[in-house]
């Protein structure tokens, strides 16, 4: 039995369309069943609720050898600590109550880092309290997602730009949600693996904001460019969207500490490098969003 946590999410619905189809009996969590698909809703075992909750998870967990854990965004949070290792801890206990035997858990690049690096720092706090069970973890650690470049879509459309608070040259990995969910579905599908380790999920490159812009310029046959920002002017961003004053600072703190280095912590090895480049990323995904 497999379980997935957000089943209608960015990450998760594509690791259960991953794995609907290997036989696996799959169990999901998801808040509103009425959002994944009536054609998978027949194909797997819903249980209803948030995965913070205790209930919710000792009932989902019963049974369980494999679970894909990943905590949500939650900007209403009070502080990080709450957001990732409050939110988790009632799944570390139903691990160990229920004898669950593996466990993927969506993460970040930054286990060793030597200061504070906001969500990263909250997210490596959570792998710990679950890895603090005993069971046998795979952590799947990222740098940037290709992906976030779709809450951009309209000042890429009506102005030619982009914004972030990255230096405009400096080179990093990205990766896209697609191989992500690709990499996280192979663990949950096999049974033969143990221990605890981290899995880098780098892209297939090292690319800079500005040959973003450039790849962008040339996928949508206009002129884009990067415009960096400000971390304050970042801060007010989120704080703006609703976000407390915490969960603000923590994404700033996260960007501080990624214009340090943040995602250059963990060398590129070829079990590390994914497939889909940026490029081919904004022709698949970008580029039909710009247009629609």
């Amino acid at each position: 039995m497999i379980v997935i946590t957000t089943p209608t999410g960015a990450i998760g619905h594509q690791v259960l369309a991953n794995v609907i189809g290997s036989g696996e009996k799959i169990r999901v969590i998801a808040r509103d069943a009425s959002k994944i698909p009536g054609s998978i809703r027949q194909r797997v075992e819903i249980i209803e609720g948030s995965h913070g909750d205790a209930d919710v998870v000792n009932k989902a967990f019963d049974g369980a050898d494999c679970i894909f854990w990943l905590v949500p965004p939650d900007f209403q949070a009070t502080s990080l600590e709450q957001a990732y290792v409050g939110f988790s801890r009632p799944a570390a206990e139903a691990i160990k109550q229920h004898s669950v035997k593996r466990v993927v858990i969506v993460s970040a690049i930054g286990r060793d880092w030597p200061g504070n690096a906001g969500y990263v720092s909250a997210s490596v706090a959570m792998d710990k309290l679950i890895e603090s069970t005993g069971v046998s973890c795979r952590v799947l650690t990222m740098p940037g997602f290709m992906d976030n470049t779709l809450r951009q879509v309209q000042p890429i459309k009506n102005q030619g730009m982009f914004f972030g608070t990255r230096d405009p040259e400096s080179k990093d990995p990205y990766c896209a949600t697609r191989d992500i969910a690709a990499v996280a579905a192979k663990w949950l599908l096999d049974r033969s693996w143990t221990g605890q380790e981290d899995v880098p999920v780098l892209g297939p490159e090292d690319i800079s904001c500005n040959d973003m812009a450039q790849i962008l310029s040339d996928v949508l046959g206009k002129p884009v460019r990067y415009q960096q920002i400000s971390f304050e002017a970042l801060r007010s961003q989120i704080s703006g969207q609703g976000a407390t004053d915490a969960m603000a600072q923590g994404m700033v703190d996260m960007m501080i500490a990624k214009n340090k280095g943040l995602d250059h912590a963990v060398a590129r090895t070829p079990e590390g490098t994914t497939p889909t480049s940026f490029r081919q990323w904004c022709e698949e995904e970008l580029k039909p969003a710009v247009l629609n």
